[in-house]
């Protein structure tokens, strides 16, 4: 079994080993994955039926894994526009607004040079790094990344982890960070939940990390 409360604006590392209950942890949050039995609440709603596409507009989602094929005809802006998309709906059409977010938010991720480059094209690095970007764009409330820094470099995960905590303060969104590697976590952190087994088997506070 499994009990968590996360308060508003809160910062948490979630480590454990492989198969450890992670993943299913925010596809659960998400509500790509249905509860058995228990209860969910997510920004005070319960991520089920119509219910669902609403909510996911407030939440962002990095998987742990998104392959590319490298035939595929969208650029890697497009790719981030879709996070813009993902909070207007597609029926709407984004304003000067979005398209200078999502620029700035490339700017930030070292990725605006690329702009026009198709996305099968990147480096695992920098398709890793536009996950985040269209995530970012959408402006959540509530962001679950799963091994948002693994198998990159050490300047990419530099660069994500100092994005993420510049967003974190200037934002307060809350963050779910899941992670293998306790040397890659956002400063902001102040809490890492251990699992095991689909369990939380510790949880443990810690004053954030000067930046």
């Amino acid at each position: 079994s499994l009990s968590l409360q996360i308060s508003a604006g809160e910062c948490i590392a979630v480590i454990g080993a492989n198969g450890a209950g992670k993943t299913t942890l925010l596809t659960v949050i998400n509500g790509f994955t249905a509860l058995t039995s228990g209860h969910v609440q997510v920004l005070g709603s319960t991520p089920s039926g119509k219910n669902t596409t609403q909510l996911r507009r407030r939440i962002g989602y990095v998987p742990q894994t998104q392959p590319v094929d490298p035939r595929m005809p969208i650029t890697l802006i497009e790719s981030v526009m879709t996070g813009v998309y993902g909070r207007l709906g597609w029926r709407r059409k984004p304003q000067l607004r979005d398209y200078a977010l999502v620029r700035d938010t490339l700017d930030s991720l070292h990725l605006l040079h690329l702009a026009d480059r198709p996305l099968g094209h990147l480096s695992g690095g920098e398709q890793r790094r536009a996950m985040v970007a269209r995530c970012l764009v959408q402006e959540p409330e509530l962001m679950l990344l799963d091994e948002p820094t693994a198998s990159l470099d050490d300047d990419s995960r530099a660069i994500i982890m100092r994005l993420m905590d510049a967003v974190h303060e200037e934002r307060g969104i809350t963050i779910l960070w899941v992670t293998h590697d306790l040397d890659a976590l956002p400063s902001a952190c102040t809490r890492t939940l251990r699992m095991h087994n689909g369990a939380i088997v510790s949880d443990i506070p810690h004053a954030p990390q000067p930046q």
